[in-house]
């Protein structure tokens, strides 16, 4: 459930593919997800324990198993006290010794009455529209988890064309109209719909199977197929508490080729309260945005002229990156981990061996012809560590191998699915290999577990949601291998005592796999790390080892990643932090600020001091001190030194913190020596 506490005052297959991949049913569905709220004198803060989700086919599309998935972010909440109290909130955002007053919002799982208002909301919204604009076609709409949407085909609208709709809705809501169910034959069903001129609804009657055939009225005036369920009337819905959101564009059934269709978001709740809740938590989330925050903050971008989904990491965000692959390079080299480097392209053989050009070429960009030769832009990494393990033929001695890449590679993505970092057409995953026996799958996986942990804590996420997911129906691989494979991971989750849950049947086609996500300060839920064995490729690619009886076996392979890929992380870890990253992290930590320009030899004395004990440090001149302040404060910088005539005199400088204030006058060797404790203990100053 949604958890609204108010306070008074004083933010995945590695390799492998799925057999079964269906595209996206739109673009649009890529909005992140919206959690705490910002009042003037009051602060709200959301959480859930249910997961965003998306119409069915989208969901369907998730890579199974990859770090970057091809869904939104994928979200959940815990309770707003236990994301305020979290060590991983943002100082600015603490708020201690507080009373609380808590405002429970339902899910669509949690209050069935909320589900029958979204769908009836949907159907209700078709209708005003159809009145509006008699020529529209109405195809699906569905309830989703902030609400509901409808498609239809039909000129594009505006946000004056929603304002209209809305109004409509409320007279149709005013009006009290029955929800009436009615069963027909599918002669009958195909006779009205043809009546109406309904191409796309026999479309969707072609695909129902069950018999009879239900439809579900609006008075006497409006109808769809649908199998509910729905309110008794309209007069049960509360028209304060439904919005109309937005529009997009969705092609029909998800496939390019077809009809693109005018999405209508909306959300729907039982009572003004709770909308009003939802509206402020969209609000913080807007403030977060990553996209908005890496333009303030100069931190990447996404260029035209080059292309969509292809990231350029500008100075600021390049150096949090390389923070980022230092540390997870040297605990991975700690954790006993080999590092590679492999090439960016490959013969186009290679994917066909791997499978990939089988089942996943639509995810694949167009192949290049050299010298005769096909060659194929990498969409996993996977296929070149098989070819590094087979360059020398290994014992069972040799076990376990354990090797490690960031490894960039490629995926197409249609222009309208793309979002800032979190869906693009090039990134970089963290991507790892173990080939092991079979008696040493749980102490592997117990590794990784250990590892995640250790990498997940070091950027301030310790509370995740962990789910099992066991083998599915259609699979590879004979039961006995499952089922050590499924007891491993079991037994070393429950070694390392975390709680998970079990997903019956959705692991993927080639073994089963463990998923991580993430808690952010808001307490917003993302999918990032996964662990997954994998029966596929060793036999794909006939992977091997002799044994202590010189017989060839096929070893275990794990596929995992922790962070699941790097642009996706930063995305994260900018809505988590609200762009105010810890001193340790922050890609300045220090600003100098001189009063006067006759202070600036001084000043780039101090520089030199501290870019010399390797603190991130830069002079900024050229206004009055007042708003050198306030745009050290606009861009987040942890400190500000302040150097006037006497700080120059003294050889000191005087400190004001983002997160403690003013600090006072101090010498430059103190300072140093506290800025570098500070960034051990990783802390603020």
């Amino acid at each position: 459930m949604f958890v609204l506490q108010k306070m008074a005052t004083s933010p995945s297959s590695l390799c492998s593919f799925s057999l079964f991949l269906s595209k996206p049913s739109s673009f649009p569905l890529l909005k992140p997800p919206l959690l705490s709220l910002h009042f003037p004198l009051k602060r709200f803060i959301i959480s859930t324990a249910s997961e965003l989700q998306h119409d069915t086919q989208a969901r369907r599309r998730t890579l199974l198993g990859s770090p970057y998935t091809k869904t939104s972010p994928q979200i959940s909440l815990s309770t707003a006290v236990v994301a305020t109290e979290s060590a991983t909130v943002p100082h600015n955002d603490t708020v201690e010794n507080e009373e609380t007053e808590k405002l429970v919002l339902p899910t669509n799982d949690s209050s069935e009455k909320l589900l029958r208002i979204r769908h009836t909301c949907a159907h209700v919204m078709a209708m005003a529209v159809q009145k509006l604009y008699p020529e529209a076609k109405v195809t699906i709409g569905p309830w989703i988890e902030n609400g509901f949407y409808y498609d239809f085909d039909m000129d594009p609208l505006t946000d004056k064309d929603l304002k209209r709709i809305k109004k409509e809705m409320d007279r149709i809501i005013g009006r009290n109209l029955p929800l009436v169910r009615e069963d027909v034959s599918r002669d009958e069903a195909q006779r009205r719909i043809m009546a109406v001129n309904e191409p796309y609804k026999m479309e969707i009657l072609e695909s129902i199977k069950e018999d009879p055939i239900t439809i579900y009225h609006i008075g006497d005036e409006w109808w769809d197929l649908c199998a509910g369920p729905h309110v008794e009337s309209t007069g049960n819905i509360n028209r304060k508490a439904v919005e109309l959101e937005s529009v997009a564009g969705a092609y029909w059934r998800g496939d390019e080729k077809k009809p693109m269709l005018q999405r209508i978001y909306g959300t729907a709740w039982e009572n003004e309260d709770q909308l009003k809740a939802y509206v402020h938590f969209k609000e913080e989330a807007k403030r977060r945005d990553h996209r908005r925050l890496g333009q303030d903050l100069d931190l990447f971008s996404i260029q035209d002229e080059a292309g969509g989904g292809l990231v350029f990491w500008h100075p600021k965000g390049a150096i949090i990156r390389h923070i980022i692959e230092d540390s997870w390079k040297k605990t991975h080299i700690e954790h006993g981990y080999d590092l590679l480097y492999t090439p960016h392209v490959a013969k186009a053989d290679l994917w066909k061996i791997s499978g990939h050009l089988d089942f996943y070429r639509e995810n694949m960009f167009d192949q290049m012809k050299i010298e005769d030769e096909q060659y194929q832009l990498r969409p996993m990494n996977c296929p070149y560590h098989i070819l590094l393990y087979k360059r020398k033929l290994n014992s069972y001695r040799d076990f376990p191998i354990r090797v490690a890449e960031l490894g960039t590679v490629y995926r197409y993505e249609l222009s309208g699915s793309l979002h800032g970092l979190f869906r693009v057409r090039g990134f970089t995953q963290d991507d790892a290999h173990i080939f092991c026996l079979e008696d040493q799958i749980k102490d592997e996986i117990r590794g990784v577990l250990d590892l995640t942990e250790e990498i997940l804590l070091q950027f301030g996420f310790s509370r995740y949601e962990v789910n099992l997911s066991t083998r599915p129906e259609k699979s590879v691989g004979d039961d006995d291998i499952w089922e050590k494979a499924t007891s491993a991971l079991r037994n070393a989750l429950d070694d390392k005592g975390w709680s998970f849950q079990i997903d019956e049947g959705g692991g993927a086609f080639y073994g089963p796999k463990i998923d991580l996500k993430i808690e952010d300060a808001l307490g917003r839920k993302w999918q990032c790390s996964t662990i997954q064995v994998d029966f596929n490729l060793p036999q794909r690619f006939d992977v091997t080892y002799v044994d202590s009886n010189t017989e060839k076996k096929r070893p275990i392979m794990i596929h995992r990643a922790v962070l699941g890929s790097l642009e996706r992380f930063f995305g994260v870890l900018i809505e988590h932090y609200a762009g105010d990253f810890p001193l340790w992290l922050s890609p300045v930590q220090v600003r100098i600020l001189p009063v006067t320009d006759t202070q600036l030899e001084y000043c780039k004395e101090v520089i030199r001091k501290l870019k010399g004990s390797g603190i991130r440090a830069e002079v900024c001149q050229g206004e009055r001190l007042p708003k050198l302040i306030r745009n050290a404060e606009k861009q987040k910088i942890p400190l500000m030194a302040v150097v006037g005539p006497k700080e120059a005199e003294t050889q000191t400088v005087t400190i004001r913190s983002r997160f403690s204030g003013e600090i006072g006058t101090i010498e430059i060797d103190d300072f140093i020596s506290r800025i570098k404790s500070a960034i051990e203990r990783r802390t603020s100053l």
